[in-house]
């Protein structure tokens, strides 16, 4: 959907997503041109960052939907989201790092782009967990006197969901085109 119609639906004023985005993007350093380079820097801020940060939400999920279970807007079912895209993710870098940068480093044109298509399909699936998690958190927004601890899980899903969104961009849009002939 198109971000004016999101915006118009939602009556937010698209001047001030538009402003917030290009304070983001002008925060956010480039990423580095040389394929070892970037293909090291998705490990290390994306890879790395998803494995360390997963399980500690996973945790805090279990707790809020278990402490505040008789409320209303409590995000049932977060928790096992959560444990699912862990589990894809894992599986998924694993590939990655195991099979698809090795062959890239080595400049294996042709032979990428079977596993390309593959981690390009995962890509769509991990779209859709976002997708699930922005409906379960309302968007990322606690109640009104939410505990610090929900405040918290929301936060770092809504970090967990930017990070994966621009970990995915920068794949499909940047790294995998130079080994697809695009």
């Amino acid at each position: 959907m198109p971000l004016a119609e999101a915006a118009s639906r939602k009556n937010i004023d698209l001047d001030g997503i538009m402003s917030e985005l290009a304070s983001l993007a002008a925060e956010r350093p480039a990423a580095p041109q040389d394929t070892a380079d970037l293909i090291t820097h998705i490990v290390s801020s994306y890879h790395d960052v998803h494995r360390a940060e997963l399980p500690e939400l996973i945790k805090l999920s279990k707790r809020v939907e278990a402490v505040h279970r008789d409320h209303a807007d409590v995000p049932r079912g977060l928790a096992e989201i959560l444990e699912g895209a862990f589990d894809n993710l894992l599986q998924h870098m694993k590939k990655e790092e195991m099979i698809l940068f090795p062959a890239m480093q080595r400049g294996m044109q042709g032979l990428a782009c079977g596993p390309i298509a593959v981690m390009r399909h995962e890509h769509d699936e991990h779209a859709q967990s976002i997708k699930r998690m922005q409906e379960i958190t309302n968007d990322c927004r606690p109640p009104a006197g939410a505990c610090r601890s929900w405040q918290a899980l929301y936060q770092g899903v809504d970090k967990l969901m930017a990070d994966l969104t621009e970990h995915m961009h920068l794949e499909n849009n940047v790294l995998f085109p130079r080994f697809e002939g695009r």
